[in-house]
């Protein structure tokens, strides 16, 4: 059996295959184990009991290795490779772990108690169609839900189509442009990024990169990669429509990546064939466990014990339990939904679980000592993996089958300000594009600040828009003012990241007050897209329909109406009809195109209807329809029925936007004009006032809410007093 072993900078970390007798000659046991990054004199070297090749908890190596350990983890040369420093081939990676996939349950296949090899692979329905993918394609994406079994199908596949190719696989994104030069010199190698969005980012992996591989010839040089779900749904159209004002130059480099993809996607349930090729392996009680759980659960996600694990961290916050290690993965779980990609040291969760426990009770919970729990956490079950990932010198990473699980709280202020705090730049940067795009233009603003100031490239340009996204327009039309013009002088006034640059400076001199200015700049926009990119390009129909807003918003909404008009005839042909942008452009001609009110209503309710079978009832566009329809019973005279309509529309914005969010400000604004034509003005005078002193904070002077705020509260009839 080949022997493999992870080595980083030049030092053996491994992966060895370990034979040895067990009791009194058992059966050859395969064990991969990982060592020490310390001397080697301490003696310190021990095998792991995760199969891995993440030093178990329990087997703590020296703490002052730590250092050295976390450069390690991320170190420009952080490759796999076997215990000669070499490159593997995909023949000398003969288990799944190395490649990524999870470990699956530990029990060996004949009962005994020590572990086995991994189970027998049990081919997918996809396997045909990821095979095909890899004979045409030089860039192949697998995308699919955690534990779904998509490291193992591509390792599975990979190995049986290139067995000679070298297995290229960086350990971290510093080492990403060293796996790209060790690929290009290669005659046939396979650059494997598992979990792509881990090297997707600052100083990540960008178009450019692929396209310098030296001739990605289909079957010889190929990137293979697997992503979640879950990560890979911030690049569709749907994410993009969320994004104020338009495309954002960062969002866009990495949807551009994925872009050059071909993509096979895997269930996560199996289907009834795939579940009778497993019954052919019932022998090993770990598929057998693994069928009697049902159809509620995939296969490979009961193999890798998810929701074991998950029902565990449940459990554990039970008075006298594992309460504390419980909190430290709730942590480790936020670190990772607040846009932070890298392992978390241990320090660091010492620091970072204590609210987490306090919330729940804190000493009522009877907690457990720190490295108690923390030996509790990276347990794994049935030798699989534990909640917690990793080992004291490389940091940990919650296990991510847990982060996407509903109900979910949102990630809390005061992990965000720990987190913030300490992280690089280049941290900084995922930070805050994930809080952007998460409608959290607040928290995206401070960590896009950190990152300008640590020189992440295109920091300034997200930090502008971000500015802007959160009540400071002006400001954001001038520091876009400064980046437009030095890309035009950089690249010219139609280079894509100057027309993206003027896009921006464009909407945000409207958002500023300017409709004409901001009008007249989209007019000369959308010709020169559309002559660069062409006429049914994304960002010409952005630029054509943000010419038609600030068109009505000049007062000339007849024009508006006529634009939108074609606007939608071309997005229907070029988009379709479930489209976020598609929506959008109907609610928008609705509402300029005025007419009869039966007509309209009707009209909003349908739009209505679809923007919540399309989109779902809390997205960002399904919300602006129903401002839609609240004003119009507004402006119909029927001020109970908006008062309450508003009411609940900034409940809802407050909880998906944030209560500091533009659009939920102004929700307030319009639920505060409803009460005071409902003939209630002390409730309208305590909405208003409120908002205006909370708004103050938030909002740049002279911003067109807080007139409206000042407007709303001086048309108010004295306190006590009664209407003129």
């Amino acid at each position: 059996m080949p022997v493999l072993l992870v080595r980083e900078n030049g030092r053996a970390r491994g992966w060895p295959a370990c034979v040895g007798a067990v009791g009194l000659g058992a059966a050859a046991l395969a064990l991969a184990s990982v060592w020490t990054s310390g001397g080697w004199a301490t003696g310190i070297g021990a095998a792991v009991t995760t199969l891995s090749g993440l030093l178990a908890e329990r087997l703590q190596p020296q703490r002052e290795a730590a250092a050295a350990g976390d450069a390690d983890r991320t170190g420009a040369d952080a490759l796999l490779r076997t215990a000669g420093g070499r490159i593997p081939t995909l023949r000398q990676v003969d288990r799944p772990e190395p490649a990524g996939a999870h470990p699956a349950d530990g029990r060996p296949a004949d009962g005994g108690r020590v572990p086995g090899a991994a189970p027998a692979y049990i081919r997918r329905d996809v396997e045909p169609q990821l095979r095909e993918a890899l004979g045409r394609a030089g860039f192949v994406l697998l995308v699919g839900e955690s534990t779904a079994g998509k490291s193992r199908l591509a390792h599975e596949v990979a190995r049986a189509l290139f067995p000679r190719h070298a297995f290229v696989r960086p350990l971290g994104r510093a080492a990403l442009p060293q796996a790209l030069r060790v690929a290009g010199a290669r005659r046939r190698a396979v650059l494997w990024l598992d979990d792509l969005e881990e090297f997707l980012g600052a100083d990540g992996l960008t178009t450019a990169m692929l396209a310098a591989l030296p001739a990605p010839v289909p079957g010889r040089r190929i990137v293979l990669a697997t992503m979640r779900t879950q990560e890979f749904r911030r690049f569709d159209a749907r994410e993009e429509s969320r994004l104020t004002g338009s495309d954002r130059d960062a969002w866009r480099t990495q949807r551009d990546v994925l872009r050059q993809a071909e993509v096979v996607r895997l269930a996560r349930h199996w289907s009834p064939d795939e579940r009778a090729r497993a019954a052919a392996h019932a022998e090993d009680p770990r598929i057998a466990a693994a069928l009697r759980a049902g159809e509620r659960f995939g296969i490979a996600e009961v193999l890798a014990a998810g929701p074991e694990l998950l029902a565990a961290w449940h459990d554990a916050w039970t008075p006298g339990a594992n309460p504390r290690g419980a909190a430290v993965v709730a942590a480790a779980v936020d670190c990772r939904r607040a846009g932070l990609r890298g392992p978390v040291s241990r320090d660091r969760l010492r620091a970072l679980h204590g609210p987490y426990l306090a919330q729940r009770g804190g000493g009522d919970l009877q907690p457990e000592p720190f490295d108690e729990a923390m030996n509790w956490a990276c347990t794994a079950v049935y030798a699989t993996s534990g909640l917690l990932v990793g080992n004291y010198t490389q940091g940990y990473t919650a296990f991510d089958y847990l982060l996407n699980i509903p109900g979910l709280a949102p990630v809390p202020e005061h992990l965000w300000q720990a987190l913030l705090s300490g992280v690089t730049a280049a941290e900084a940067y995922d930070m805050g594009l994930l809080a952007h795009q998460e409608g959290r233009p607040a928290r995206a603003a401070e960590a896009l600040s950190r990152a300008q100031l640590g020189g992440v490239p295109g920091a300034d340009f997200l930090l502008a828009i971000t500015v802007g996204d959160a009540g400071r327009p002006r400001r954001a039309a001038a520091d876009l003012a400064a980046i437009t013009r030095r890309r035009e002088y950089a690249l010219g006034p139609c280079h894509p990241d100057t027309l993206a640059a003027r896009h921006q400076l464009a909407f945000f001199t409207g958002e500023a007050g300017n409709p004409h200015a901001a009008a007249g700049r989209f007019a000369a926009l959308a010709a020169d897209t559309a002559s660069v990119l062409g006429p049914g390009h994304p960002d010409t129909l952005a630029a054509r329909s943000e010419l038609a807003y600030f068109t009505g918003e000049s007062g000339a909404p007849a024009e508006a109406a006529r634009q939108l008009s074609r606007l939608l005839a071309d997005r229907l042909r070029v988009q379709g009809p479930e489209d976020p942008q598609v929506l959008a452009t109907r609610r928008s001609l609705i509402w300029y195109r005025g007419g009869e009110p039966a007509r309209t209503e009707a009209e909003l309710a349908e739009l209505l209807a679809d923007a919540e079978r399309c989109l779902g009832p809390d997205d960002p566009h399904t919300l602006a329809v129903r401002s839609s329809r609240a004003a119009l019973a507004g402006r119909a005279g029927r001020t109970a029925e908006a008062a309450a309509a508003w009411e609940s529309l900034v409940a809802d914005r407050t909880r998906v936007m944030g209560p500091d969010h533009p659009h939920t400000i102004y929700a307030r604004l319009e639920w505060g004009r409803a009460l005071a034509s409902s003939d209630r003005p002390e409730d309208a005078r305590a909405v208003l006032t409120r908002t205006l002193g909370e708004a103050r904070a938030r909002l740049e002077p002279g911003h067109r809410h807080l007139r409206l705020a000042r407007e709303l509260l001086a048309g108010l009839p004295p306190p006590g007093g009664h209407p003129a």
